[in-house]
């Protein structure tokens, strides 16, 4: 659509296909290497891949794209007739991939608003999708106005500058807004992978390991921090739980619970959501792709509480 607004995101929201087709959402995949091998996210290596290698122990890494891969979806974009760009991207606090994105934002022939959601996953996606229902409103409201209104917008589809980027503006803090509501709890078999991959100081990793702990962790301030200790398996899935219900209260709600190699914990666990959240809006259930899965290991249970808030236009 000729003056529309584009989305661009990673491949670490782990959005359904279905919402990407939709909303025209561009996903640009993280890297990840298994040994000397290197796979786009999403695109060349499945969550079962990286849970393989995991358990062999073999050496996985990951990477953010590169500026120039972002600067090609930004062209990408514009030659496809966008107006400007809203790039919504995991916390810098967990990736690069912030710092890129910004770098080729600076060079794009469009205007582009690079956030950092400060999240990652379903937390992140949350923030997409608020972004596309924005975005949603705002051509349906252009679609409705009338030609020659004095700003440059009109039945015609011409916009003008200074209403394209407010209207940037406008997704932005839609995005922005859904962020600041959203939580994500989760629980790993083990903090090894988290330690080794450098998003959980040393000593966390080896407290829980001597006390053979199972821990409940939490995102805050965009990075992984502890949130409780747990004996056993079972008590910290029924924990993890109890912080969503509480985290959802009686708010209007959206839910993600995400697994790696993990569904037969993870079906069950959304099913007593669904019945215990009374203002439960949509429920996914999805298997995190190979990026998340490098850091958390096999046997990831994740809850993302995502509040749907009022639209700022």
């Amino acid at each position: 659509m000729p003056g529309h607004l584009a989305l661009v995101t990673d491949s670490t929201a782990y959005l359904p296909q279905q919402a990407v087709d939709r909303h025209r959402i561009q996903v640009v995949p993280l890297s990840v290497a298994v040994g000397d091998e290197v796979f786009a996210e999403g695109v060349e290596i499945s969550p079962k891949d990286v849970a393989e290698a995991l358990r062999s122990k073999q050496r996985v890494t990951t990477s953010r794209p590169s500026p120039e891969t972002f600067a090609a979806a930004y062209r990408a974009a514009a030659e496809a007739g966008a107006r400007g760009v809203v790039s919504i991207h995991l916390s810098a606090e967990l990736s690069g991939t912030v710092e890129a994105a910004q770098l080729a934002a600076a060079a794009a022939p469009i205007p582009v608003r690079v956030v950092d959601s400060r999240l990652v996953g379903m937390a992140l996606g949350s923030c997409v999708l608020a972004a596309a229902e924005s975005v949603a409103a705002l051509e349906a409201a252009r679609a409705g106005s009338v030609p020659g209104d004095g700003d440059g917008g009109g039945g015609d589809g011409a916009v003008g500058a200074g209403t394209a980027v407010a209207d940037l503006d406008l997704v932005v803090a839609s995005a922005e807004a859904r962020a600041a509501g959203t939580a994500g709890f989760f629980y790993v078999n083990t903090l090894e992978h988290l330690r080794r991959g450098g998003r959980i100081g040393t000593a966390q990793a080896l407290v829980g390991s001597a006390l053979a702990v199972k821990p409940l962790l939490h995102l805050s301030g965009g990075r992984i921090e502890p949130l409780e200790k747990v004996r056993t398996a079972s008590r910290a899935i029924a924990r993890l739980e109890e912080i969503a219900v509480e985290w959802a209260a009686q708010q209007r709600v959206d839910i993600t619970v995400h697994h790696l190699a993990a569904a037969h914990r993870a079906e069950p666990l959304a099913e007593r959501l669904r019945e215990r959240v009374p203002g439960l809006r949509e429920l996914y259930v999805s298997e995190v792709g190979a990026v998340i899965g490098a850091h958390v290991g096999p046997g990831l249970l994740a809850v993302v509480v995502s509040p749907v808030v009022a639209s700022p236009h």
